[in-house]
């Protein structure tokens, strides 16, 4: 189905000419639904069994926030960072610019399953190490932060987007792509576009 789906998209950008490469940067929004709710179910299992009470709340609180400004910071400085040497813009390409390039790409509005579940493994490791007494629950709104932001990104280019909210936050998130000046790197929390002053008013 993957491959099908594959040859059915004419605007996508291929990154590898090795095709069992280019299978591994599609995503099938229900193939990533399927494995991060079952990570975040285990995660907040496991955040019960550790934490208990105001400090499981505040440690998954925490982690919310903690990936609500690591999305921000990691898709302004990252995502967007501007190389000189050609190989640093074909790194730039492959993680970010290829969605610039197709936004509609239905298999490429999420991060690919290859990339996310070892990162997820890494910060799981630096929550583990963190010190701190709640990281069990910090882990847990940490993933299930980033699972609503794919889930909201995915969503915002390959659905109506019914109900004000919906819409509001398409529509910022659109004006990242298509304005023709740099801004709304918030997906999830558009706020911190007007706190750091990169907010796109619509014209």
């Amino acid at each position: 189905m993957m491959v099908r789906t594959f040859r059915a998209h004419p605007t996508r950008v291929r990154l590898f000419r090795n095709k069992w490469l280019e299978l591994t940067t599609l995503t099938p929004f229900p193939l990533f639904f399927s494995v991060w709710f079952l990570i975040d179910i285990l995660a907040i299992a496991t955040a019960f069994q550790t934490d208990s009470g105001w400090k499981m709340i505040a440690g998954f609180l925490t982690g919310l926030l903690v990936w609500t400004l690591f999305e921000y910071v990691a898709h302004r400085y990252l995502f967007h960072l501007k190389l000189s040497s050609a190989l640093g813009r074909h790194f730039i390409f492959l993680i970010h610019g290829n969605h610039h390039a197709d936004p509609k790409d239905p298999l490429r509005s999420i991060m690919p399953l290859t990339v996310s579940l070892p990162l997820g493994f890494l910060i799981w490791l630096a929550w583990r190490h963190s010190g701190l007494v709640a990281h069990n629950s910090g882990f847990a709104g940490f993933v299930v932060g980033y699972t609503i932001y794919d889930t909201m990104h995915w969503a915002c280019h390959q659905t109506s987007s019914r109900g004000r909210l919906a819409r509001l936050l398409k529509k910022h998130h659109l004006l990242h792509h298509y304005a023709p000046v740099h801004g709304n790197y918030a997906t999830t929390v558009p706020l911190l576009d007007r706190v750091f002053r990169t907010h796109i008013r619509p014209r």
